[in-house]
């Protein structure tokens, strides 16, 4: 296992649903990240969320595709984000979407943690790769 850490920044661009018969408890957003440190990427993706009555509850899924350089190594990958809150107490997984990976990073399999500390965001993701 290999561990890769670092800051990264975040756009969430709220994307309406065009059926406005939708239910305003289901969002819709544009994610667009850059990943510094063990990770030098971009990262393009789409989440949905559903809010409830219940103050601090939800959930989020998400797919993004992230390119550029882990350790060393180019190529691109996608996360899968699985969000839950429920009545404040967040549980949170992202994953490495099997066979996803490209080039360099081909084979590609781990997780990866968000931490939010005073509005800043920083990954530490575990992965694993095939040698060379």
């Amino acid at each position: 296992m290999h561990h890769a850490a670092g800051p990264f920044d975040v756009k969430l661009t709220p994307d309406p649903f065009a059926d406005k018969s939708v239910d305003s408890s289901l969002g819709r957003m544009m994610i667009d990240k850059q990943f510094h440190g063990d990770l030098e990427a971009t990262s393009k993706g789409e989440m949905m969320t559903v809010s409830t009555s219940v103050k601090g509850s939800g959930v989020y899924v998400a797919i993004e595709r992230v390119t550029g350089t882990l350790q060393g190594r180019k190529g691109s990958f996608a996360l899968h984000h699985t969000g839950i809150m429920k009545r404040g107490t967040p549980e949170l997984k992202v994953t490495v979407v099997p066979d996803s990976g490209t080039d360099e990073l081909e084979g590609i399999a781990g997780s990866l943690m968000i931490r939010i500390d005073s509005g800043e965001h920083s990954y530490e993701f575990d992965y694993s790769l095939p040698e060379k």
